[in-house]
């Protein structure tokens, strides 16, 4: 769901509070390093790393956080603050509202199918078996609502109530 660049201006944001402009170019100094070496695996035969992870794959994070460190040394450097601060930073604090709204989204797609899911484990599909007599009468009363017999079941059921003795009553409708 998150590209690189994302997972990478997230990882810096929080790391990166509080840092000073020494201490961004150390972390500086280690993505560059860090992409250096996972390129080098990368490139190996068999480059699948000692972990199980995708040396590729870590290599573009780590080139993702190798210019979000740069961003963040040039930001400090340009606007003379001694640490960084992400709410110091409008581009970054942009691309963080932006990553919590896809979040909230992505979220609020998730909840709509876990509705959906229990709403399908609640619908009930049966096939059904009725005598030739009670078989007429549910076509006979269709017909005359215009409507096809599952869906007079269906309403029938819908309309049907429990009593507190356990009989079943159901009140006058109309079939629609």
């Amino acid at each position: 769901m998150w590209s690189s660049q994302d997972k990478a201006r997230d990882t810096v944001r929080r790391q990166g509070r509080g840092l000073s402009m020494s201490q961004v170019a150390e972390k500086v100094v280690e993505a560059v390093v860090r992409v250096r070496e996972a390129r080098q695996q990368a490139a190996a035969p068999g480059g699948w790393g000692e972990v199980g992870g995708d040396p590729a794959e870590l290599a573009r994070v780590w080139e993702a956080r190798l210019v979000e460190w740069r961003r963040v040394a040039a930001l400090l450097e340009s606007d003379g603050h001694a640490t960084y601060e992400p709410g110091q930073d409008p581009q970054g604090t942009l691309w963080a509202g932006e990553r919590e709204q896809r979040r909230r989204e992505a979220l609020t797609r998730q909840e709509g199918r876990l509705a959906q899911q229990r709403d399908e484990q609640d619908e009930l599909r049966t096939e059904l078996w009725l005598a030739a007599d009670v078989s007429r009468r549910l076509r006979s009363v269709a017909a005359r609502a215009g409507v096809t017999p599952e869906q007079v079941l269906a309403q029938l059921a819908a309309h049907a109530r429990a009593t507190e003795d356990g009989t079943m009553t159901v009140e006058p409708f109309l079939p629609r």
